[in-house]
């Protein structure tokens, strides 16, 4: 269950100035108790707009006043140089998913700076309401010992983050097994808004298996997945007495009673309810697995889950809480993203082996 959070704010600064920049001041001044933005850091400082200073230099912004920590906000080739330049000067940092574009910037990024202690990925899929509760419920022992995991969702290494987190792995080896298949759909909402006049084109699916030894995922998604309201998302948790799928929870109590429960989310403003659009908390069987934090605030789901890490970033970087997503799992999660791609393309079976992140 969430704790309540810290009394001060976190305060942070973001390094870049385009739509992740725009999204985190967003965040920030959604939740001014819990969140504070205090400077944006751009080589055009006229591009970061008006909500806080801009300067062009990390050094310059140091020489004010110094925040928690510093998100990165840049494209995917930058992410590494942010990250050098932000441990250089001593400065925590919570970079985008993925920390490297590759795997030859991954191991390049962990020998400059994983050392540091003082990187943080932006990973929050399993801070998300729903997958935060299901981790609670899964962690409870609700279902026995985790085995298999499907993620029928989101991409890559998002979608590894949620398997690996549900399955309790680390950094064990890792059998990859991908196929890609085209087929025709309709996709009428993307990230630029309705497509009125869409018709079927070929979306690509791919279909990964992801073999741990004793324990695995199944990976699979279909391009434009997290925005066509055609697909729906699938998460399927199975154990050693249960399984657990999206909302819907059967497990074994006793001898010859297998027993059906329900993750009951709790919503506000539906109906006569006047107490505002909003998540109050998610339950299973009369036990609250998850409260949202920033009840209030009618944040989306995933909103909820960024301003949850930044916080838990801010926390962890004044020493008053643990790590929430270090860099070693950031690594690991893109290393097999890259091995789903390799195989799909391939068509051959590609071994993770642990690198010196593990």
């Amino acid at each position: 269950m969430n704790d309540c959070g810290p009394v001060a704010p976190t305060t942070f600064a973001v390094v870049g100035s385009g739509k992740r920049c725009r999204f985190f001041l967003r965040l920030a001044a959604a939740v001014p108790d819990h969140l504070r933005a205090i400077g944006v850091v751009s080589r055009d400082p006229e591009r970061a707009g008006p909500e806080v200073p801009a300067v062009r230099t990390l050094d310059e912004l140091l020489a004010g006043e110094r925040p928690d920590f510093v998100a990165a906000a840049v494209p995917w080739p930058q992410m590494p140089d942010v990250a050098r330049s932000a441990v250089a000067l001593g400065v925590p940092v919570l970079v985008e998913t993925p920390p490297a574009p590759d795997l030859d910037g991954l191991r390049a990024l962990w020998s400059d700076v994983g050392g540091s202690g003082l990187v943080q990925v932006a990973e929050q899929y399993l801070l998300m309401p729903g997958h935060a509760a299901r981790l609670a419920a899964v962690r409870a022992g609700t279902i026995g010992e985790p085995t298999a995991v499907h993620v029928c969702s989101t991409h890559l290494y998002h979608a590894v983050s949620l398997v690996r987190g549900l399955l309790s792995v680390d950094t064990e080896d890792v059998v990859v097994s991908a196929r890609a298949f085209s087929a025709p759909l309709v996709d009428p909402l993307g990230f630029d808004g309705w497509r009125p006049e869409a018709a079927p084109e070929p979306r690509t699916r791919t279909i990964a298996t992801l073999d741990f030894g004793g324990r695995h995922g199944l990976y699979d998604f279909t391009e434009n997945q997290w925005w066509n309201p055609l697909l729906e998302r699938r998460i399927a948790v199975r154990g050693t007495t249960g399984e657990l799928v999206d909302d819907r929870l059967v497990r074994l109590a006793e001898p010859a009673t297998p027993v059906e429960s329900h993750l009951v989310y709790r919503r506000t403003g539906i109906d006569l309810n006047l107490e505002g659009n909003d998540l109050d908390h998610v339950s299973l069987d009369g036990t609250v697995l998850y409260r949202n934090p920033f009840r209030g605030t009618r944040l989306s789901e995933d909103d909820i889950a960024v301003a949850a890490i930044l916080e838990a970033t801010g926390v962890w970087a004044r020493d008053e809480g643990p790590p929430p997503y270090p860099l070693a799992q950031g690594c690991q999660d893109h290393a097999i993203s890259l091995a789903i791609g390799e195989s799909a393309r391939t068509g051959q079976d590609v071994r993770v082996t642990k690198e010196a992140w593990a």
